[in-house]
């Protein structure tokens, strides 16, 4: 069974307590937060404070995604607010090993996240340190978008890397995930899936989080 992380960034802002009520309530099993900067990524998002905010309601993993550049400055400020995973993209990380070990002598779990057009060979020389990569099925910085096709052989490709090398690391997928293909991307090798508008905006976000659960047994 996978694990599903609501994204935050499909959530009401206006309503940020209701909706993290909502999925401390539902089946989900970790918050999705997304940091944008607006340089790595073409939108801003939330930085500290408003993560600060949300932890004061959250009751499940804090999953935190940096699309930012040189994410290494901010690692104690993320663990101040409540990280308990705290993802980098290798693309904006130009010491990734470096960073990897800086958010794990925080006490966080490490994460590395890669792009569409990023090829998850990037990730040979430093999957056993790794606990989470975070494929991008869109591009990154704007929810609602549509699924990309080729993830599904990334997905394969990685689960072939990380089972030969007898690593622990999880696989997550990140956009345009939906009841339509959730059972394929675990069956690919996913352990996690990261769904936004497809929760926020269904009319009974609950339900919508059940029906993931149930699809992905």
């Amino acid at each position: 069974m996978a694990l599903i992380a609501p994204s935050i960034l499909a959530a009401d802002f206006a309503n940020l307590q209701r909706d993290s009520e909502m999925v401390n309530e539902s089946q989900a099993d970790w918050f999705h937060i997304d940091v944008m900067d607006g340089v790595f990524v073409p939108n801003i998002s939330f930085g500290m404070p408003v993560m600060d905010a949300i932890k004061r309601h959250a009751k499940k993993t804090m999953d935190v995604h940096l699309m930012i550049v040189q994410p290494e400055r901010y690692i104690e400020e993320f663990k101040a607010v409540g990280a308990d995973i705290l993802t980098v993209h290798y693309e904006a990380s130009t010491h990734l090993h470096r960073t990897l070990q800086a958010i794990k002598a925080e006490g966080m779990q490490a994460g590395v996240a890669l792009n569409p057009h990023t090829n998850v060979n990037v990730l040979e020389d430093t999957i056993e340190d790794i606990d989470l990569v975070c494929l991008m099925s869109v591009n990154p910085g704007f929810g609602g978008q549509k699924f990309i096709e080729r993830t599904y052989e990334k997905v394969r490709a990685l689960r072939k890397m990380i089972d030969e090398r007898g690593a622990s690391t999880k696989i997550e997928i990140d956009g345009g995930v939906t009841s339509a293909n959730a059972a394929q991307l675990v069956e690919a090798g996913a352990d996690v899936l990261v769904a936004g508008s497809f929760v926020f905006k269904s009319d009974d976000p609950k339900a919508t989080i059940a029906d993931l659960k149930k699809i992905t047994e």
